[in-house]
């Protein structure tokens, strides 16, 4: 029997036959000195107490103290692989960044894969976005490309990111997942319908993190060696295919295998079958998106196909698990400010605010140099800055160049012809509101043309078994929006949701019934 076990289950296993010919090492505490006893403390005496100069239990003690970081606010649940990027197709009349260089060129990558409202010890095969973020370890510095499993996100406004992480997480007073935070939140931000129903559509189950598509979801600009901007969306498309799993078997995974999306990646790419993706981008000039017919820029939306059709890129194959799931995947920090000269950032509010928001929680997590952490290092450029000192500190801290800018003493200087490009900014200054940019044209599409009819009907059943946990009043309104997109859509979620209410009056009525509650509901009213 445990001849047939996989490689995660064997990776003790298999860590100890690669090191059959090596003695055991010595052991040795965090300072290298070599240890004679670690299985008894050192006493005054076979019954204590504790002597102080017990340095080998103080030394393991104190570091055990520390070893957990604070998880990360989202995305907390994952799974990392490490390969490589190559370009199959000349991009250069776009981009002039170097990871695109030539046909050809190799990147090495670090990808992750997640969940994103739950915790890290949660269950990875429940219903929710997938996190896809990529860093390419360019030339230039790294290029961190952080997405999800959809194209798009469920607001527009970096503003309201807070608020629709909280409703994500726990109630703050019965630390319990609370139906009425979440629907009350889409409910009343109808932009949401769009993500919404990517999430309660067959997608928001994938089998595994292999058989998923992966979106920059952002817009992003791009710019040529002429320093001609365009703007850009980025996609990975799985070559395994699309796989989605039926909500019977990922609710029985979740009690019997609640890290299955985990151990798929690591035991497909131990064996050798490594996942790969197709990277394609969509390009919009600026011309077209000064007059297309909706906000270029809106995360709610996705640009058609068939206007701004896929070109293919490269591909990206992971071919190497962890040596270590903290030091290489819970420490491993995106950031989509990192964009190497070539690629910029869009007017995308979200991305905006994302800009910021990352890089910050990095430094909280991780330290004031996270990027000295080695899968955070840029290792194929060179970093000179004039950035100095803070904790855990792991280079030679630049030695004796000088610490401030301007300088007369040859430390390191800008470079002109890496500035970003220009563009003009006309409107005036204000909080604009973008509560209702279209919220339902696309949403209709997704739901009349791309779903079938037996998908439909499973959107509307799995949106109704979250939603009845709301309620009323919330259940109305949130019907309500599904009008606007289409009056199918309501009907069926309404269906369900009148058959799943009428179940939950008849149970709570039976318990009612029963001698004994009765007894206590007629004893409270004394």
């Amino acid at each position: 029997m445990a001849d047939s076990r996989d490689k995660a289950s064997d990776q003790m296993k298999l860590w100890q036959q690669a090191r059959s010919s090596q003695k055991p090492e010595p052991l040795t505490t965090g300072s290298g000195i070599p240890i004679g006893d670690k299985l008894n403390l050192q006493t005054a005496g076979p019954r204590g107490p504790l002597l102080v100069q017990d340095v080998v239990f103080t030394d393991e003690m104190a570091h055990f103290d520390r070893e957990r970081i604070p998880e990360r606010v989202v995305h907390a649940k994952g799974a990392g692989a490490f390969g490589y990027f190559e370009v199959t197709h000349d991009i250069s009349r776009y981009c002039k960044a170097k990871v695109f260089e030539h046909v050809g060129k190799v990147t090495p990558v670090a990808a992750r894969f997640s969940t994103v409202a739950g915790e890290s010890g949660s269950a990875d095969t429940v219903r929710d976005p997938r996190g896809f973020a990529v860093k390419f370890y360019t030339d230039e510095g790294n290029w961190d490309l952080t997405g999800n499993n959809t194209p798009v996100f469920f607001i527009r406004d970096a503003m309201l990111f807070p608020s629709f992480v909280h409703t994500q997480k726990r109630n703050p007073q019965t630390h319990m997942k609370d139906p009425d935070m979440v629907w009350d939140f889409f409910s009343l931000r109808p932009e949401s319908l769009h993500q919404v129903s990517f999430l309660f559509s067959d997608r928001g189950l994938p089998d595994g993190f292999r058989h998923m598509n992966g979106y920059g979801s952002h817009t992003f600009k791009l710019v040529n060696a002429a320093g001609e901007p365009v703007y850009c969306k980025f996609h990975f498309k799985t070559d395994q295919g699309i796989k989605n799993m039926p909500i019977e078997e990922a609710d029985r995974l979740v009690a019997t295998n609640p890290d299955y999306a985990i151990g798929d990646l690591f035991n497909n790419i131990a064996n050798g079958n490594f996942p790969s993706w197709t990277f394609y981008i969509q390009v919009m000039t600026f011309e077209q998106a000064e007059n297309f017919r909706f906000n270029p820029f809106d995360l709610t939306k996705v640009w058609p196909h068939r206007e701004y059709p896929l070109i293919p890129v490269g591909k990206m194959v992971l071919n190497r698990n962890p040596l270590n799931y903290f030091a290489e995947v819970e420490q491993i920090a995106f950031d989509p400010s990192n964009m190497p000269p070539g690629i910029e950032a869009s007017p995308d509010k979200m991305l905006q605010g994302r800009l910021f928001s990352y890089p910050d929680t990095h430094r909280h997590r991780l330290g004031a140099n996270y990027l000295h952490i080695p899968v955070n290092c840029p290792y194929r450029a060179r970093v000179a800055n004039y950035q100095r000192d803070g904790p855990m500190c792991f280079t030679d801290n630049h030695a004796g160049a000088p610490n401030y800018y301007p300088n007369s003493f040859s430390a390191p200087d800008t470079q002109p012809h890496f500035t970003e490009t220009s563009f003009k900014v006309s409107p005036d200054v204000a909080r604009y509101n973008s509560h209702d940019e279209d919220n339902v044209t696309q949403v209709r599409a997704f739901f009349t043309q791309v779903l079938n009819e037996e998908e439909r009907r499973r959107l509307c059943q799995n949106m109704a078994s979250s939603l009845k946990g709301a309620q009323l009043f919330i259940q109305k309104r949130m019907v309500e929006n599904l009008k606007a997109v289409h009056p199918d859509y309501a009907n069926g979620v309404q269906n369900f949701l009148n058959k799943y209410n009428a179940e939950a009056q008849k149970n709570a009525t039976h318990v009612y019934s029963r001698p004994e509650v009765s007894a206590v509901a007629a004893a409270s009213k004394m």
